[in-house]
């Protein structure tokens, strides 16, 4: 069922037969798309050899990762933030720079010093990975608000399944990045949180919902029921909506809610979505995708001429053979370097449990086909999607939204 928002009445709109193909879809695409412990020793080993130039500079600076990298809820091509602390009046970017330089450690012409930006950030492609690596000095936010991911992680164990589908979605069509006019992952993994803690049905939270209704129903609620002229989003203090107005009661002297306006959970007076200014855009493609699924998952899908060879999913979301092989080449070169955290384990066994789901979906399981039977037809198709998008591909990830804490 889809839960009408706003108004609390509910109306059935599925076939469960394809409401549940579309749950275990995005649980195969998590398990396909997720970080793997082979990508993750690359990673490490990337900031291992960042982190050597920096501590040969300075010994006594302190290297800490933050962003996606740090919450694992990064794509396979994502970049990697690293924050340096230190005692300095102004941050040293053009010292390290040279340092970087010096040592071989990034692509030539790679390295770019964004000394004028907000959060000035040195920014540098790993020449042995490809690997996009921005690094900031002395700067909190990005770490404290890691923290605050993971631990809306551990509350919400369906989270992170549907941020890892919808930041594909947004990669895809160019709107993963502010300034490709998008909205950062920290913003979308805000309003992700703020839909889970304000859901009509709080069963919804559960590790055993439907995952392909609650992704529809986000879709939903952000493509076409939320208000974004009149209100605001809350976090804290178990979330709300808020009407704009109080928020700029708040809000820094000079500064107005943005289109999208997401009160900072961990900065008063911040507005998380004040640099979107692609936020309308976004409406747009969610919608997209709202009208996509819910005819996909709806009775009248028993009529589509291609129902039982075609991915619900892969309706809205391609994965290009260049990011296919590019994983294959890390598996080949770091597969005998892995090193499986206690927190990748815990992942697993999270995704263990909501694959089960309950016993019905289970049923169902083992008779309908599932996402991994049309990856030969979906993960490769590079072709034009709806709405004027594009297949995502290595090069399309650019680095993270410096205001928004590089998520």
């Amino acid at each position: 069922m889809s839960t009408r928002w706003l108004n609390g009445s509910i109306v059935t709109l599925t076939d469960p037969t394809f409401s549940i193909r579309l749950h275990e879809e995005i649980i195969d695409f998590y398990d396909f798309m997720s970080p793997r412990p082979e990508e993750a020793a690359m990673r490490r080993e990337v900031v291992k050899r960042i982190e050597t130039v920096i501590k040969d500079l300075w010994p006594t600076a302190d290297v800490q990762i933050f962003g996606s990298f740090s919450t694992g809820l990064y794509l396979p091509t994502s970049d990697i933030d690293l924050v340096v602390f230190g005692k300095w009046e102004r941050p040293p970017l053009q010292l390290l720079e040279q340092a970087l330089r010096k040592h071989n450690v990034a692509e030539p012409y790679s390295i770019k010093v964004l000394d004028k930006a907000t959060v000035p950030i040195i920014k540098l492609t790993d020449q042995e990975t490809e690997v996009k690596v921005d690094i900031s000095f002395n700067v909190e936010t990005g770490v404290k608000a890691a923290r605050f991911i993971k631990e809306y992680m551990k509350k919400y164990s369906l989270l992170p399944y549907l941020i890892l589908v919808l930041k594909q979605f947004l990669l895809q069509r160019d709107l993963n990045e502010v300034f490709t006019g998008g909205i950062s992952s920290y913003s979308l993994i805000l309003m992700a949180i703020s839909f889970l803690q304000l859901h009509p049905r709080i069963d919804a939270r559960r590790a055993d919902e439907n995952l392909g209704m609650l992704l529809i129903e986000f879709f939903e609620l952000y493509g076409r029921n939320f208000n974004y002229l009149k209100t605001g989003i809350r976090i804290k203090n178990g979330g709300a909506y808020i009407a704009k107005e109080e928020i700029m009661k708040v809000m820094t002297n000079g500064y107005r809610p943005s289109m999208l306006c997401i009160e900072d959970p961990l900065l008063p007076g911040n507005d998380v979505g004040r640099s979107s200014y692609g936020a309308m855009q976004v409406k747009q493609v969610f919608d997209y995708a709202y009208i996509v699924l819910s005819h996909a998952v709806s009775p009248l899908a028993r009529s589509y001429p291609n129902r039982d060879s075609e991915s619900t999913l892969g309706r809205i979301i391609k994965v290009t053979q260049e990011v296919i092989d590019y994983r294959a080449w890390i598996k080949k070169k770091w597969g005998s370097k892995i090193n499986l955290s206690p927190e990748l384990d815990n992942r697993l066994k999270i995704r263990d449990s909501i694959a089960l789901c309950n016993g019905e979906q289970q049923q169902n399981r083992d008779s309908e086909p599932s996402y991994n039977q049309h990856l030969a037809l979906s993960l490769a198709n590079t072709q034009q999607l709806s709405s004027g998008s594009s297949a995502s591909s290595v090069s399309s990830l650019s680095s993270s939204d410096i205001v928004s804490f590089f998520f």
